[in-house]
């Protein structure tokens, strides 16, 4: 199968203001009326962009809003030209991001419920595998990591390539990748086909498990995919895992449309987040205190 490269993203806003304490800052309607009432978005189709749809219908006070859909690149090009500008802006996002570590964000309350809470990322494998390559199902079973520690590898891997950081990574934390590998034997070459979404997260996480299964002797492939051809390559069997859907919001359509397909290893990390993010200094704590239009 020839996979489709695309990008997902999930959703999250983040309002940058021109100034701490400045007029803007403090009224709320002029950041709504400067930003013209649009949230920049990320990839039509995406999941969180339904759930962005969702949730501006969902409250009464973003009736009128826009949500702009747009690409990751040109999401985060607008935010970086809003910083220099010292404007507001806006923008789709997600935890863990390193934008969180490069500006002192914070995640506004969602009384409705409606972006879905916090998510898990899940490991799913083809039927069969584990009959196939039982060792390999193991340790891809086996696969989970904190919050932090995918922070930790998303932020290196800024400005330096993710094979280097995630192999710096391992070499820190040899004991957690050990209890990942403890009691399986080593492959002699085995093929596994692993598929991926474009995003710095799975990016990470995906780069990890390859590295430590190659370190099992196992030639693994990584193909980054769109969601949809990842749940469709693992459920047809043209794949043999994936460690990046995101549940229960973000990839809800897909899980449900090929469950019966794929085996659900369970949650490899627990804690990510979707929802509208705003800097630690603007006086708005809640979706309900944006104005509306």
């Amino acid at each position: 199968m020839k996979f489709k490269v695309g990008s997902m993203l999930v959703l999250a806003g983040a309002l940058l203001l021109a100034g701490c304490g400045s007029e803007q800052t403090e009224d709320k309607e002029n950041v709504a009326e400067f930003v013209d009432y649009t949230i920049t978005g990320v990839e039509p189709g995406a999941g969180v962009t339904e759930a962005a749809h969702s949730t501006m219908d969902a409250y009464e006070n973003l009736q009128g809003w826009t949500l702009q859909e747009s690409s990751t690149a040109g999401m985060l090009a607008s935010l970086q030209q809003a910083i220099r500008k010292e404007e507001p802006i806006i923008i789709t996002g997600w935890t863990p991001h390193w934008i969180f570590e490069e500006y002192d964000l914070k995640m506004l309350e969602d009384p409705k419920g409606t972006m879905g809470g916090e998510e898990e990322i899940r490991t799913i494998a083809r039927k069969g595998l584990k009959e196939e390559h039982p060792e390999a199902y193991k340790i891809i079973d086996n696969f989970n990591w904190t919050l932090d520690d995918m922070q930790e590898v998303v932020n290196n891997g800024v400005d330096r390539p993710f094979p280097e950081v995630v192999e710096e990574w391992m070499t820190a934390n040899s004991d957690k990748v050990s209890e990942w590998t403890q009691g399986t034997k080593k492959s002699d070459g085995e093929t596994l086909e692993l598929v991926s979404t474009p995003w710095d997260t799975e990016r990470a996480s995906s780069e990890l498990i390859k590295q430590v299964l190659e370190g099992q002797g196992y030639k693994v492939k990584m193909t980054d995919v769109e969601p949809a051809i990842m749940f469709q390559a693992v459920a047809s069997g043209q794949a043999d895992f994936s460690v990046a859907p995101w549940l229960p919001l973000t990839h809800q359509s897909f899980y449900e449309k090929y469950r019966e397909d794929f085996d659900d290893l369970g949650a490899n990390l627990v804690g990510a987040q979707n929802g509208f993010v705003v800097p630690s200094y603007v006086d708005i704590d809640s979706i309900e205190d944006l104005q509306a239009k």
